[in-house]
């Protein structure tokens, strides 16, 4: 009988083995961003309302709709984090990470974030990604490394349908013109309330609007890009001649503005086709002036977030050959009561030297031990009766194969690291 209790609905949950390959997801993520040089924050869940209010934006869908708000007994508003960059900063100016040393501040994280949305697949009330940031600099090369890590991270899964699309959203100094421009245009449409509230607080929000009868009204508007100053255009080509030189294919966006209100100059997102409506996997772009909208610094910044469980879903349309690392590689089967006691030792020694073990328990017979074997998804079971222990061996028996030798028990050890190696 199962508990009368379920998840709360929308909740993206894992169990084996679909957890494993999350996991192994996960870590191989924390080698590439290992490699690249950026170090691991572990983050608070919740944060003052504020910081996001501030910093991802009142205008936004994720601040005015998504939020998990609620006030503290001490009377303080909160919310769960519905994304990691506004959370990454203000940790990073609170430890003074950016007083410390060489700029940019690189370091990642990853975990839950929660959004009140309508669940859907792809689309959950609490998911998980992999967020990473360099922060402290405006070179183009910074631009060009996160796009790097995170392609690289694909590439490494297996993943051979993700595409790059890329655009520049301006800074602080040509925005404004465009943002004129494009409000001209917006307000000649024939929108809903709501939208035209939007078109007079943050008109690039609108250009981001999935709907298709907005959409189609949208085709003449009137691009960013056409409108970029020198040094953003300077940029922005600069990161596109360094993807270039990566071997890294990306596709001119002009439409794409991402959901935050803090995004400037480079701006990605990374789809899979094969996921239908929920097809970006992952995105981001630079942010040079949210330090300061948050009380910090001038202080420009870049990074992504990337969909954990986008990621799974675009391995599994794929049947991309990525797997986990199996929870056993090899299992052990004693036969009486001086049997288990060896093998109790010997499976934490496989396990000192990094093979992944286990053994049957409760005093099984042989078949319904070697069953467990089987579940297991071990290569290899180790069987061990009193027979072998007077002889000094254990039986070892390729699970796949079939074969089965002796093998002194000294070197059960040594010879299942080297087998296991091929």
């Amino acid at each position: 009988m199962s508990s009368s209790f379920q998840a709360p609905k929308g909740v993206s949950e894992y169990v084996p083995p679909r957890a494993d390959l999350l996991y192994a997801v996960r870590e191989a993520f924390a080698e590439q961003a290992r490699l690249a040089g950026y170090g691991y924050l572990e983050l608070a869940v919740f944060e003052d309302t504020n910081l996001f209010r501030r910093g991802v934006g009142e205008s936004t869908d994720v601040v005015s709709k998504e939020m998990y708000t609620f006030e503290d007994r001490g009377g303080r508003s909160l919310t769960l984090r519905p994304e990691f960059t506004a959370s990454v900063l203000r940790c990073v100016l609170e430890n003074g990470l950016h007083k410390q040393g060489a700029l940019p501040v690189k370091v990642w994280t990853t975990g839950a974030a929660f959004r009140a949305e309508r669940p859907q697949q792809g689309r959950y009330r609490q998911f998980y990604q992999l967020d990473l940031e360099a922060i402290g600099s405006e070179d183009p090369r910074v631009d060009a490394e996160t796009i790097a890590i995170a392609a690289n991270w694909y590439r490494s899964l297996g993943l051979t349908r993700v595409r790059l699309l890329l655009n520049s959203l301006g800074c602080r100094e040509c925005r404004p013109a465009y943002r004129a421009r494009l409000q001209e245009f917006l307000r000649a449409l024939d929108l809903d309330e709501a939208t035209r509230a939007r078109i007079e607080i943050n008109p690039l929000r609108v250009l981001d609007d999935k709907r298709p009868q907005v959409r189609e009204q949208l085709a003449g508007a009137p691009l960013m890009a056409d409108h970029l100053c020198a040094a953003c255009k300077t940029h922005h080509d600069r990161v596109r001649e360094l993807l270039a030189d990566l071997g890294i294919e990306w596709e001119d966006t002009p439409t794409l503005v991402r959901g935050l209100d803090y995004y400037t100059r480079t701006t990605y997102e990374f789809d899979h086709p094969l996921l239908g409506a929920q097809s970006g996997i992952g995105g981001g772009g630079r942010y040079d002036g949210l330090s300061e909208d948050i009380g910090g610094p001038p202080l420009p910044g870049i990074g992504f977030g990337l969909g954990l469980d986008r990621t799974i879903l675009a391995l599994e349309a794929e049947g991309a050959g990525f797997a986990a690392r199996p929870r056993c590689e090899a299992f052990g089967v004693p036969l009486g009561d001086a049997a288990e006691r060896r093998m109790f030792g010997l499976v934490a020694e496989l396990r000192r030297a990094g093979v992944a073990a286990d053994a049957a328990v409760g005093g099984k017979k042989l078949k319904g031990a070697m069953k467990d074997a089987d579940r297991s998804g071990a290569r290899y079971a180790v069987i061990l009766g009193e027979r072998d222990i007077a002889d000094g061996v254990a039986q070892v028996k390729d699970l796949a194969e079939g074969e089965q030798t002796a093998v002194p028990l000294a070197d059960i050890v040594t010879t299942l690291k080297e087998r296991l190696s091929k």
